[in-house]
């Protein structure tokens, strides 16, 4: 029955949740907190797979079995394993999983510190922005976070875009820094890369990244205009590239204003009005259950 219940879990959050959460309006009207779900999807996610796996190898181990505890059922005829070296098997679970996410992170501080030091030597601070100016002719807008953050625009930038429109991208990227959105990117990008055809990590992956991109645009709201933020990611968007593209200017590891959901961005900036803050409390309940619910389906202490 444990194993039943981990695996009807693992089909909801793995396959069946993110196909309907994928694109969600209701997330995007709280960005933050939708990255924050999609997160605790997969941390969900992987405390029901090794929970699984434990009781798969270890099936009589553990009394009750699961929620089934919580409601009348005979006495185990026999003894029960005692719970000695389980917390070995979750530091050992527990230590891959973060090695993983340290290598992932390390490389992309590697890319973003090797393109710091690029910066340093070839671009020229400018003290009215705040930001480097790189000589490169594609319109970018672009940071490297990270304790030494940049804040990078092209020279094309500089020419595409009007004074208000740069205020705008510009605000857009110190969002991201702000809020540290490399962070949230980091899990996702890791548990994409282990489990990379599931739906969970297509969709998590993208819709992490465009959330945060959202997040930020929120956070530049408090500066500038709506249709002054549309109107810059339109403008880079259209500049030459395919909406999405990394171009040379902005490497691997680094947050650019126009490189992920214009559209969808763009018609989220054309809707009036913000998320609803009086659900910000069952959001946050909702998040702190989600990776504790595989263990209430399978450790469940016995009434």
């Amino acid at each position: 029955m444990t194993l039943a219940l981990l695996g009807l879990h693992l089909a909801v959050t793995g396959v069946l949740l993110p196909r309907r959460l994928a694109g969600s309006t209701r997330l995007q009207a709280r960005p933050a907190a939708g990255a924050a779900l999609w997160l605790a999807l997969m941390a969900s996610f992987l405390v029901a797979l090794l929970l699984a796996a434990h009781h798969a190898v270890e099936p009589f181990a553990h009394d009750p079995a699961g929620l089934v505890g919580l409601f009348p059922h005979p006495e185990p005829a026999g003894p029960v394993a005692p719970h000695t070296h389980d917390w070995w098997l979750l530091a050992t679970a527990g230590t891959a999983i973060a090695t993983v996410v340290a290598a992932v992170g390390a490389r992309a501080g590697r890319a973003r510190r090797r393109h710091r030091a690029m910066l340093d030597v070839v671009a020229v601070r400018d003290r009215r922005w705040g930001a480097l100016i790189l000589e490169h002719a594609h319109p970018t807008v672009y940071c490297l976070p990270g304790r030494s953050s940049r804040v990078v625009l092209s020279r094309g930038a500089l020419r595409l875009l009007d004074e208000r429109q740069l205020a705008a991208a510009v605000a857009h990227e110190h969002g991201h820094l702000r809020g540290r959105h490399h962070l949230f990117r980091l899990p996702a990008d890791t548990f994409a890369l282990l489990f990379g055809p599931l739906p969970l990590a297509r969709h998590g992956r993208a819709e992490v990244g465009l959330l945060l991109e959202m997040a930020a645009d929120d956070a530049a709201l408090a500066r500038v205009s709506r249709s002054e933020l549309a109107s810059a990611l339109c403008a880079l968007a259209t500049s030459g590239a395919p909406t999405g593209a990394p171009t040379s200017a902005a490497p691997g590891g680094s947050l650019a204003v126009a490189a992920t959901g214009v559209l969808a961005r763009v018609r989220r900036l054309a809707r009036p009005g913000s998320g609803r803050r009086r659900r910000r409390l069952a959001s946050r309940l909702g998040v702190s259950v989600l990776p504790l619910l595989p263990y209430l389906l399978a450790c469940a202490p016995h009434p």
